[in-house]
């Protein structure tokens, strides 16, 4: 089985986003289900393999989930659906040569997976997760260079995908 790259995945549903989130807490923290259930503060880890199969959480644990997991796909799946991009918020740091590498890597799958899209070598959700991921990547560094006169300190050390 391969490894997922994190930085490059995108969920396609909600139930997707958290199976998402919940297989990336269980290989880069070593979580289970009921580990993060009693992260989130919750009694019984039932109610959230229930929440899951169902794609029904509450919005109010919407963010403790994916605190406790480590990353924010469902977040990100709630705005994709909505029509809307995100993006972390830059600090106005100096990008080092594989952020820029990063970039032009994301930007060359794109235009491949449009173009494998259009001879129907790919589906439909393949290929915009592949777009998505590359326009999120540009906007991130469009407003790093915005905020390179005045960058930010770098506060908090954890970092959520």
């Amino acid at each position: 089985m391969s490894r997922i790259n994190w930085n490059k995945v995108q969920p396609v549903s909600i139930t997707h986003a958290m199976e998402l989130c919940v297989a990336l807490g269980r290989e880069k923290r070593n979580l289970s289900v009921e580990r993060i259930a009693e992260l989130m503060g919750q009694p019984s880890h039932h109610s959230l393999y229930k929440w899951m199969a169902e794609g029904r959480m509450p919005a109010v644990l919407i963010r403790p989930f994916e605190h406790a997991c480590g990353a924010s796909y469902v977040s990100r799946y709630l705005a994709h659906s909505a029509q809307y991009l995100t993006l972390k918020i830059p600090s106005g740091a100096k990008a080092e040569a594989r952020d820029i590498n990063a970039l032009q890597a994301s930007l060359t799958s794109s235009v491949s997976a449009l173009i494998d899209f259009h001879d129907s070598r790919m589906t439909q959700d393949d290929c915009i997760a592949a777009l998505t991921g590359a326009l999120e990547n540009l906007a991130w560094h469009r407003a790093n260079v915005e905020k390179a006169d005045t960058p930010e300190l770098s506060l908090f050390e954890e970092e959520i995908q």
